[in-house]
């Protein structure tokens, strides 16, 4: 027979209980999040990237905006900026890091800035941004296409966009997951029947044997919502695609502000709308099995509608992160790049007038631009790899440049997390990063590539010691 229980020991026992929880609640730790967004586009008429001529915007369809998200967990910040840009600069990213980071205490090795890769933004810290500028400087004494030094003003709203997400932490839950996309992504290589490796080489073109490599379908997805899940504050979208589908000379985000448009009209005109690109160095949107447009807002529309439906069908059944444990490391790499001579320099910087008037074929036109950055930069180049815990299950690795999809793939695979997030161009945009076969095989991604042989490999190798560190 059990002893009998007074009601003065079970209301002791209920409140001994209710203050246990109250105590496990107060140590549990506490996530905040803090979102952002700012516009950073440029005067119309300046030059436009992406391409090997010169490209002066004519206006903006819609406008190109840096997107900041900021996480926190006890002591632990990441800060985060997303770019409508097809690529950010190591002299902008270094300037905007340090200066937050002094700013705001966070670390600058827990500060990453990514570009989406639009081929419909602003040219700048280029070699065909730099030529251009100084002809005109030499015609006219000014560049009338520069009303702003773009680099310096990129810098600035990157300060203001990260600083906004930091001064609007607040209590947050946060749901991560990964969705898969088919159809909208293509890998752009082509083995053909000469023994050829092509890029590109045409739809229904009867020479085409087969792709030389996968594609990514994943869709990496991270939410921002309050902590009673009422609102959803921002978001942030992975896929490995070029963002290279509008063209033209109107500044624009490409398909991922189609993307953001699909998310608002479920989540309201003020959702942040972050996109990062994956590892898309060897993969866009073509469908060489078809015939179809391949070009134009209508296409951009097209993919970012399809992909939002993607991650809103994805967005209720995604889980939140109930047991967060922030982490960061990050390693800098001195890798090898490829030799130019001083002669070869001298003579490619000569052979960039073809820019100017159209001669000349595209792949000189690469070569030329190439063998004047080389010289520009050196034997060696420093590439950053940065990898973010978020909990036992999810980790974020950035990488610099346009990586191959292998690379990427060849992270997620050997990452002790169950959930490994890839972005490309983040901090820097120095050129192509393709694995040891594709410059074996060669074609446009290996000659425009700065690197030699192997160094997607090591970034590879680096990706994972710091996940491997990361989950110990």
């Amino acid at each position: 027979m059990k002893p009998a229980v007074s009601p003065l020991c079970r209301f002791f026992a209920g409140v001994f209980l209710l203050a246990s929880l109250v105590a496990v609640e107060a140590a549990s730790p506490l996530l905040k999040a803090g979102v952002a967004e700012i516009d950073i586009t440029p005067p119309i008429g300046h030059r436009m990237a992406g391409y090997f001529d010169e490209r002066l915007a004519t206006g903006t369809h819609d406008p190109l905006m840096a997107k900041a998200i900021v996480l926190q967990q006890d002591k632990t910040k990441f800060a985060i900026a997303f770019c409508d840009l097809v690529g950010v600069s190591l002299h902008v990213s270094t300037n905007a890091r340090t200066r937050l980071s002094r700013l705001t205490g966070i670390p600058v090795s827990h500060i990453m800035i990514s570009a989406t890769h639009s081929h419909t933004g602003p040219a700048f810290d280029d070699v065909r941004r730099d030529y251009f500028h100084q002809q005109a400087v030499a015609k006219l004494g000014k560049d009338p296409q520069e009303e702003v030094y773009y680099p310096d003003f990129l810098a600035e709203q990157l300060v203001k966009v990260m600083s906004e997400a930091n001064n609007k932490l607040a209590p947050a839950s946060v749901a991560v997951g990964i969705a898969q996309q088919e159809g909208l992504s293509f890998n752009r290589r082509f083995h053909m029947k000469n023994g050829k490796e092509v890029f590109n080489p045409g739809q229904l073109n009867p020479s085409i044997v087969k792709a030389a490599g996968p594609i990514d379908p994943d869709v990496g997805l991270l939410f921002i919502r309050t902590t009673n899940n009422a609102h959803v504050l921002g978001g942030l979208t992975i896929f490995a695609c070029h963002c290279d589908t509008v063209g033209g000379t109107e500044f624009s985000a490409d398909y991922p502000f189609f993307l953001q448009q699909a998310l608002r009209g479920e989540f309201g005109d003020k959702f942040v709308s972050a996109f990062a690109a994956g590892t898309c160095g060897d993969i866009n949107h073509i469908n060489v099995a078809v015939k179809e447009s391949v070009k134009g807002l209508a296409v951009a529309e097209r993919i970012g509608t399809a992909l939002g439906k993607t991650v809103l069908a994805a967005h209720d059944h995604l889980p939140a992160i109930t047991k967060p444990s922030f982490a960061v490391k990050s390693k800098t790499l001195t890798v090898p790049l490829q030799e130019v001579t001083t002669e070869q320099a001298k003579a490619a910087w000569a052979k960039l007038e073809m820019l100017r008037t159209g001669e000349g074929s595209f792949m000189e036109k690469v070569e030329a631009v190439k063998a004047v950055d080389l010289a520009n930069r050196g034997k060696t180049w420093p590439m950053e790899v940065q990898a973010f815990r978020l909990d036992d299950d999810t980790a974020i690795v950035g990488l610099p440049g346009e990586i191959f999809v292998d690379l990427g793939l060849a992270v997620k695979k050997a990452s002790p997390f169950k959930r490994t997030f890839v972005l490309s161009l983040c901090n820097d945009r120095p050129g192509y990063v393709p694995t040891k076969k594709a410059f074996d095989e060669g074609s446009y991604e290996v000659t425009n590539s700065r690197a030699k042989a192997g160094v997607g490999e090591m970034l590879v190798e680096t990706a994972v010691e710091l996940l491997e560190e990361l989950a110990n």
